[in-house]
C-alpha cells in the first residue's frame, strides 16, 4: 500500500455577522491562516448579516460552484433571536454529517463545560460540497478545525477521511 499523498482542497469561509467587516473579522481570519497554513486553498472569503436568505444564497452559490469543495461558515449557531445559520444551510444538504455536531459539543465540552449545549454546529454534504457551520467565536473556530476538521479534510488521514471523497478539480 502507498502512503497517501496531501491533496490541497479549495474552502470558501463566510462569516455570518450584523457588525464585522474583514478588517475585524478574527474568527474568519483564524479559519484563514490554518486552511493556509495546512497547504489548502481558500476559495473565497465573504462575510454576511446574520440574515437565512442571504446566508443561504452565498452558501448555494459556492456549493453550485465545482471549484469549492468545503464551505466554512462561522456565526450564527446559537440559540438567540437571529441566530439562523442552521436552519439556513441545512435545507441545502443532501446528507447531514450528525456525527461533527456532537463531536463538535463534545469536545466543546472541555473548553466550556456545559455552554456547549447551546451549540448548533452542523457539517453535512451537497452537490459534492462538504459544508460545516461553526459558532462565531474564534475559539470555536479554532476548535472545530484543530479537532476535526484539518484531519478530516487531509487525505493522509488514516482509517479514513473525507477528503478522499471529493473529486478532484482535474478528473
Amino acid at each position: 500500500m502507498s502512503k497517501a499523498e496531501f491533496r490541497p482542497l479549495n474552502i470558501a469561509i463566510l462569516t455570518i455577522s450584523d457588525s464585522r467587516s474583514l478588517d475585524d473579522d478574527r474568527s474568519g481570519q483564524t479559519l484563514q491562516e490554518r486552511i493556509e497554513q495546512a497547504g489548502h486553498r481558500l476559495a473565497d472569503r465573504q462575510i454576511v448579516p446574520d440574515d437565512i436568505y442571504r446566508i443561504r444564497a452565498v452558501v448555494s452559490n459556492w456549493i453550485a460552484d465545482p471549484a469549492v469543495q468545503v464551505v466554512i461558515t462561522t456565526g450564527g449557531t446559537g440559540v438567540t433571536g437571529r441566530d439562523g445559520t442552521p436552519e439556513a444551510v441545512s435545507v441545502l444538504l443532501d446528507k447531514e454529517l450528525e456525527g461533527f455536531g456532537e463531536l463538535f459539543r463534545m469536545v466543546s465540552w472541555d473548553e466550556i463545560g456545559s455552554s456547549s449545549m447551546q451549540s448548533r454546529a452542523l457539517g453535512g454534504v451537497a452537490n459534492g460540497t462538504y459544508v460545516f457551520c461553526l459558532p462565531g467565536s474564534t475559539g470555536a473556530c479554532r476548535t472545530g478545525w484543530d479537532k476535526l476538521i484539518s484531519a478530516q479534510l487531509d487525505s493522509r488521514t488514516r482509517p479514513c477521511n473525507l477528503a478522499i471523497l471529493i473529486p478532484r478539480l482535474d478528473e
